[in-house]
């Protein structure tokens, strides 16, 4: 089916919803044994934009048995009229109702999606519960990087990859197609049959315990591994090099292509340099090859260079010499992810000649006792003389990142980040360049040194932003900041335990819906959620935990040891840092043969 005009008439966007894109792949529905649809749980220009539903996208649609499809979440005025007019939430490419697939693939980002998913879910015709459910209903699978705690909407889920998934693909499939029959899946039979694969967890096969109020572990039933271990791919797989080209301006509106995987910095509050490592790179010549395909496939003239630390790729400069060799001016290239040093600035300088309007760096931290405590060290020096360069050279602006309400953060070091901008500052005034700060909230993340950690009072965090905002807008500082609610929330749902499934729902139930965006997010409701389960919100999110206390991630096993993370706490209560890994193993726990940097 297709949605018909005089609903599409009615919307903002109706490209969100058409579908047809090129390099979108459209699959004889009766030729395919295997039928999954694929989602980022928010609006089309933000789902079309991640890496990780393209790649799938592609490998998936790569087989010729596989038939994947995609479906976002509808903005509030389409969410409307699908409910007025009865109409179920469909595929982009086939039209079907997501209550037709074998599987649901849902990528999970980003913690304030959660409610998301559960929308589409139903609008798809699928019960949001695992347990309500039956074996005529899709698999609903998830992934990605907020589901290195999955407990929060574990009840939504069938199953979970913890990893990287390139590598399980196909054995998921094939046990798939084994436990079906005339096109049934005996779903019981399946999780019980995946549960032994590296990186499957199956929530089901876990009980939650529970001891004077705080969560006290997972009992696991059925045969199921206690621990699951996080899947790595020892290689980076193929680059996509097809992605969609979507009709109306996404997020991202350019090529990627990820030239590494993992980070050697060791940030101490950084989730994603935990669940990525170790570090990969993609040889030269693949990256080279991969720009060419992306290049003939799209017409873009724009390509990322996308990783964790782009200018720690070994090869950053014969890259970007090569890139410029062969397309001279008519490519432009992109480095997210750079640190604020002398180098990053050589590499801007050799790809941006004529355009110098802005520049983006994210020191966090604005004193050098914070800088050691989060192990993210910047010289001050070494900061100013590369501000001055840079707008000696031409840059017009320097938009700057911190981060407030971190482990060890007094109010000497709020004032720390106001005396580093007006440095910066200082050192680009006689051009009058300008100077913006994004301010975000720390959240303490599963799997990090600082997750024992809990966040700052709102009244303390509030305390901080006045003497951020009172001291930097007497000097022309534009500031961008992180909701505090929004921060409560995401804190709480990220280090929260199966219970926190009854207050999603609550939520959901309540209206919650597209929290991501500002307009849409209702901390009423998610208050009053809390309290009607008889939670506590501000505890989930606040509480520092003794580190003798079960976590509600425990059972999941990243490959990084629990004794390395406590090191990493200590170092970081006594200032001490921890050099970049690529100068000499620091027993995070990998081994050998997982981390091709141990020697």
């Amino acid at each position: 089916m297709r949605y018909p005009d005089k609903i599409l008439s009615q919307v903002e966007k109706p490209a969100r919803y058409t579908g047809g894109e090129w390099n979108s792949s459209r699959k004889d529905w009766d030729k395919t044994k295997f039928h999954i649809a694929l989602s980022y749980p928010d609006v089309y220009e933000i789902g079309t934009s991640n890496m990780a539903v393209g790649l799938l996208y592609e490998t998936l649609n790569n087989n010729k048995d596989v038939d994947c499809e995609r479906v976002f979440m509808p903005w509030l005025d389409m969410l409307r009229l699908l409910k007025e007019n009865n109409l179920p939430l469909i595929s982009l490419e086939n039209g079907r109702p997501l209550k037709d697939f074998d599987a649901v693939g849902i990528s999970i980002g980003y913690e304030m999606t959660f409610t998301n998913i559960l929308t589409i879910l139903d609008m798809g015709g699928i019960p949001v519960k695992a347990s309500e459910r039956t074996d005529a209903d899709p698999l609903v699978i998830g992934g990605g990087s907020s589901c290195y705690n999955p407990e929060p909407v574990a009840d939504f889920f069938d199953m979970f990859v913890i990893g990287e998934c390139e590598d399980l693909i196909s054995s998921l499939i094939d046990r798939f197609l084994s436990c079906s029959t005339n096109g049934r899946l005996d779903k019981k039979k399946f999780l019980l049959a995946v549960s032994g694969l590296p990186g499957v967890y199956v929530p089901s096969l876990y009980r939650p315990k529970y001891h004077d109020g705080e969560f006290d572990g997972l009992e696991a039933v059925d045969g199921a591994p206690l621990k699951i271990r996080r899947q790595i791919a020892k290689d980076l797989p193929f680059a996509a090099t097809h992605p969609i080209m979507p009709y109306i301006e996404a997020v991202h509106d350019r090529a990627g292509v990820e030239i590494a995987r993992g980070c050697t910095r060791g940030c101490r509050f950084c989730n994603a340099g935990i669940i990525y490592r170790p570090v990969r790179e993609r040889p030269i010549d693949d990256v080279m090859n991969a720009i060419r395909d992306c290049i003939d496939h799209t017409g873009y003239d724009e390509v990322s260079l996308v990783s964790l630390s782009s200018g720690d790729y070994s090869k950053i400069d014969e890259l970007i010499s090569r890139i410029r060799h062969e397309y001279g001016d008519s490519l432009t290239v992109s480095l997210p992810s750079l640190r604020l040093d002398q180098h990053s600035l050589e590499l801007l300088e050799s790809l941006s000649a004529s355009r110098k309007s802005g520049l983006t760096f994210a020191p966090e931290a604005g004193s050098e006792h914070m800088q050691r405590v989060i192990n993210k060290y910047i010289k001050r020096e070494e900061l100013l003389e590369t501000s001055s360069l840079a707008f000696s050279k031409g840059w017009t602006g320097l938009k700057l990142y911190f981060m407030l309400g971190l482990p060890e953060e007094e109010m000497e070091d709020v004032q720390g980040i106001v005396d580093l901008v007006k440095a910066v500052q200082q050192t680009g005034r006689s051009r009058r360049c300008q100077v913006r700060l994004g301010v975000a909230n720390f959240v303490p993340k599963p799997h990090t040194p600082f997750q024992w950690e809990g966040q700052h009072t709102g009244e303390v965090l509030t305390a901080k932003h006045d003497l951020l905002k009172n001291q930097l807008s007497r000097l022309n500082v534009k500031i961008n900041w992180t909701d505090t609610d929004i921060s409560v929330m995401e804190a709480a749902l990220s280090r929260g335990d199966r219970r926190l499934c009854e207050v999603v729902y609550r939520a959901w139930k309540s209206g919650a819906v597209l929290d991501t965006w500002s307009e849409c997010f209702d901390f009423s409701i998610w208050k009053r959620a809390f309290e009607e389960c008889g939670l506590d919100l501000y505890h989930y999110a606040q509480y520092k935990r003794t580190t003798d206390m079960v976590l509600p991630w425990e059972h999941l096993d990243m490959g990084i040891s629990r004794s390395f993370l406590l090191r990493e706490l200590k170092k970081s209560h006594d200032g001490e840092l921890t050099d970049d890994c690529r100068h000499g193993c620091n027993g995070c726990g990998l081994t050998k043969t997982e981390c091709p940097m141990i020697g």
